[in-house]
């Protein structure tokens, strides 16, 4: 099989395209009854489907400092509303000093402003807060899908303006009016890679979509997840909100294929990665819980593809990875794929190996979970924890001083039986109390484990 050397990658483009708040089970192709993803699944199929990634911290901004850093939220955006640092490199940084094109479209919320302060999407994110991206058209937040608004550009600045429809749609429409610009640089001979991103906020609460994508979508036809509780209030809630739900993650994969047609029409799907992953997941009613910051699998996990780029050719592995990749992994991987080592002050893991042939393969034996702010907004968890989350399977979570959740995933995949109190287990525990205590101490944290 062949494989190619760290200069020919270099020539490749990246692509990262992110939704907020879509959970890893909320796909077609990871076997969920409720969802139409056939783009998605069309990526799957021609990628490496990376079924136990997870966001280490499950909450917007946290999640989106680490993407953007490799480094944990305690270094960089430790909570809800929190900047991050203006000194802080982003891998838009390692990607300009490589001599790509880099280029940013959608939601930021990254730069500190507080909601109380007035609405978000209105705010200017200054241009040397915006990460380090030389194209940088977005917003800070916006929980209004219907009246997005943004600001940016590329050398001379644009104020706040009203894009047309739904947010998905119009945010889609500037990343592939950047991708006919490129297909056209390439076709006269400019060879400069690109590293873009498209954040969008769908389908993030509130749950409204385009009504073509919400017509097959019904509260009634929905298949809620075992650990739904049969309470009435939670079971109408949650039907309710996945109907909307669903149809925003129908149009993002109807973006997703829109992408998809035209890297092919300009020449550049040969050439470019594709990721696609979200910032964390979404409750929506398992174990009477609702939206995010808990550490249960409906919360932490998140889809994550990468594919495109002659997936089938060139040492290009496909299939289902059993990895567990964290947010800090995805910018030294993303910098694997294109040949530039990662930086040493990037935290976490080049796992590019697991879509590259030829290259190191990686096996993590757990990953880190953290809340370290918490937001005390409601449906929230109201107080920091860490856990860890492992490749045998087991997940234990603890607060300050005290013992919370420890499951056994192999047999309790929904994680209705709780055994952090049973004594039978007391040996388990402690292996992930050190476990867990050694990456509080590997990645300079602080926190009061108990005392097991």
């Amino acid at each position: 099989m062949n494989t190619q050397s760290s200069s020919e990658l270099a020539n490749t483009n990246v692509i990262w395209i992110l939704g907020d708040q879509h959970r890893g089970q909320a796909t077609a192709y990871n076997l969920d009854p409720n969802a139409l993803t056939p783009n998605l699944d069309n990526l799957a199929t021609a990628g490496v489907n990376f079924a136990q990634a997870v966001s280490g911290f499950p909450l917007c901004c946290p999640a989106r400092g680490s993407f953007l850093t490799g480094r944990y939220p305690h270094h960089m955006v430790p909570g809800h509303e929190y900047p991050l640092p203006a000194d802080a490199r982003t891998i838009a940084h390692v990607f300009n000093d490589a001599g790509y094109h880099t280029a940013y479209f959608g939601k930021w919320h990254l730069d500190g402003f507080h909601e109380r302060g007035g609405r978000a999407a209105m705010h200017i994110v200054p241009p040397e807060h915006r990460g380090g991206f030389q194209q940088w058209i977005g917003y800070e937040n916006n929980n209004s899908q219907w009246d997005t608004w943004v600001h940016g550009g590329s050398g001379e600045q644009s104020g706040p303006h009203r894009l047309p429809g739904f947010e998905t749609d119009a945010l889609t429409d500037l990343l592939l009016e950047y991708l006919r610009q490129a297909g056209k640089d390439r076709a006269r001979g400019d060879a400069t890679p690109f590293f873009a991103v498209l954040s969008v906020q769908p389908p993030h609460d509130p749950y409204q979509a385009p009504e073509a994508f919400r017509r097959p979508f019904t509260p009634a036809g929905i298949q809620l997840r075992p650990n739904v509780p049969a309470v009435p209030r939670i079971v109408e809630r949650a039907r309710r909100e996945l109907a909307g739900y669903y149809a925003m993650i129908a149009n993002l994969d109807w973006n997703v294929g829109r992408i998809v047609d035209v890297l092919r029409d300009t020449g550049l799907m040969d050439s470019t990665h594709l990721m696609f992953f979200s910032d964390h997941g979404d409750m929506h009613g398992s174990h009477g819980q609702f939206r995010k910051t808990g550490p249960y699998n409906e919360s932490i996990r998140i889809p994550l593809l990468i594919s495109g780029e002659q997936s089938f050719y060139h040492g290009r592995k496909t299939g289902v990875s059993p990895i567990l990749f964290n947010h800090v992994d995805m910018a030294p991987t993303t910098l694997g794929l294109t040949g530039i080592a990662p930086p040493a002050w990037m935290e976490g893991t080049d796992f590019s190996g697991h879509r590259l042939a030829g290259h190191p393969v990686k096996i993590p034996d757990s990953a880190y979970l953290q809340c370290v702010v918490p937001t005390g907004h409601h449906d929230s968890v109201d107080r920091p924890w860490r856990g860890v989350v492992t490749g045998d399977g087991w997940k234990y979570v603890a607060f300050e001083g005290v013992p919370w959740l420890l499951f056994n995933l192999n047999e309790d995949p929904f994680e209705q039986v709780n055994l952090a109190h049973n004594a039978r287990y007391a040996p388990e525990r402690r292996r992930l109390n050190d476990r867990l205590g050694q990456w509080i101490a590997d990645t300079g944290d602080t926190f009061n484990l108990p005392d097991v």
